[in-house]
């Protein structure tokens, strides 16, 4: 497995490959967004560590243009606590979020859970049939979402989000019952879901204004319609 690391702290890089190393993990190190866009070109990596605050931009851009052409399980780490940021990173497809200071076993064992999550999503089983509803199409085998049959990049919770509503197609689902029959590991908030919706829409959908799939029940919450 390859970890790109990218960090303008030195120091960072360093201590974060020589941990992740030692959990015979392979790492490529980054200072700047230059630097990491071209070792993207190089290689794909596995999963990426990367510093929201860099000197010629943001983590946030390199995870954009990592995810234009297939989405790459990222953690983002950051010396700010606030809430924006973080919810910055996750509608852009960032699978979890690390405040500075933080332990380097700590961030071992995030990207652990990121790639366990990443291949085998929690209540969704490889053995369950390809769901299709209308033009959609949503694979928990493949971990693939088609919309007349192209395929839809989407993060691991977006995708269970999705693979909830299309097993129970018709029915109602208040936010809650959704948040606990997606089994979430603590990726997936109340205040985040419908930024999640939103984005599940800006995708899937041919008029998000005008949902033909997820549509909002609005004082209950949300449904797959199937007709």
């Amino acid at each position: 497995m390859v970890v790109l690391i990218v960090d303008d702290e030195p120091q960072i890089g360093e201590v974060l490959s020589a941990y992740l190393q030692r959990e015979s993990f392979e790492t490529t190190v980054c200072l700047d967004v230059a630097s990491a866009l071209a070792s993207l070109e190089k290689q794909r990596p596995d999963i990426m560590i990367l510093d929201i605050t860099l000197p010629d931009g943001s983590g946030l851009d390199i995870l954009k243009q990592a995810n234009k052409q297939q989405r790459i399980p990222t953690i983002m780490l950051t010396a700010r606590s606030d809430e924006v940021d973080r919810v910055v990173g996750l509608e852009l497809g960032a699978d979890d979020y690390i405040v500075k200071p933080f332990s380097p076993r700590e961030v071992v064992a995030r990207v652990r859970a990121v790639l366990r999550r990443s291949t085998k999503q929690p209540g969704i089983q490889n053995g369950e049939p390809t769901i299709q509803i209308k033009d959609l199409q949503i694979d928990p085998g493949a971990h693939e979402v088609r919309l007349s049959g192209r395929a839809i990049p989407v993060t691991p919770a977006e995708f269970r989000i999705l693979a909830v509503l299309a097993q129970n197609a018709g029915q109602v689902l208040t936010r809650g019952q959704l948040l606990d029959l997606v089994h979430d590991d603590g990726t997936i908030f109340e205040r985040t879901l419908d930024r999640h919706i939103n984005n599940l829409r800006h995708k899937v959908e041919p008029n998000p204004d005008d949902p033909a799939y997820i549509v909002t029940v609005y004082g209950v919450g949300y449904k797959l319609r199937k007709d």
